[in-house]
């Protein structure tokens, strides 16, 4: 059975900047984090727990829009490496999930099946520069599945202290095989201060991306 090969690896995203960082997989111990991610694809809510420095388990509720498509997710992320050096850092994650998912799409409408995913994503940042690439296989029984990657270069025009607002501009790039928007490149900005992050954009489809991620 496919769901059986998925749970496996996922590279992550962490800033070198303590004061908050990115939509962090896995936080400090005893940390939550709360996101919501919402694009031309799919909206989602995640909310995660960080039992230790190397991993965290939480929900995350995923609607794709084109696919009329509802899971519900437990997923754990867990950090397999990290690259720390005076002036940069890297990181290597594991993000998967095993779903419960419901379709409205078609001859799927009303149907229930389970689902998983997996994926890989890395990272490489320093205070001006960053680079990351991302990618997730989802599988589910009976219904679909569907592969996607992506991948982002930032720059920050500025660099601000500890507790100042950091702003960083990047450039997203996405492809989905089987989409109906098969490439999408999203121009957005990035805003952080404390425990909020915030990023705003437009992709070439004209579409609006807005991501909220709160860190307690």
């Amino acid at each position: 059975m496919r769901l059986l090969l998925l749970f496996q690896v996922i590279f992550g995203l962490v800033l070198v900047n303590p004061s908050f960082g990115i939509a962090r997989p896995v936080s400090y111990p005893g940390g939550w984090t709360l996101m919501t991610m919402n694009d031309g694809d799919k909206n989602s809510v995640h909310a995660h727990y960080s039992p230790s420095a190397k991993t965290s388990i939480g929900y995350k509720f995923e609607y794709w829009l084109d696919k009329e498509l509802t899971l519900h997710a437990l997923q754990i992320n867990r950090l397999m490496k990290r690259w720390n050096r005076t002036e940069s850092q890297g990181n290597f994650y594991i993000k998967s999930g095993v779903c419960v998912a419901y379709s409205d799409l078609g001859v799927f409408d009303n149907e229930t099946g389970a689902s998983a995913f997996t994926g890989i994503a890395v990272d490489w940042e320093d205070r001006r520069r960053f680079i990351s690439y991302e990618n997730r296989f989802t599988d589910i029984d009976g219904i679909d599945d569907f592969f996607q990657q992506s991948a982002r270069i930032g720059w920050a025009p500025y660099q601000g202290d500890y507790g100042d607002l950091h702003t960083w501009l990047m450039l997203q790039i996405e492809h989905m095989p089987e989409a109906n928007e098969e490439h999408t490149v999203t121009p957005l900005v990035r805003f952080f201060k404390d425990v909020h992050l915030l990023e705003l954009g437009v992709n070439n489809h004209n579409k609006i991306l807005f991501n909220y991620i709160f860190r307690y």
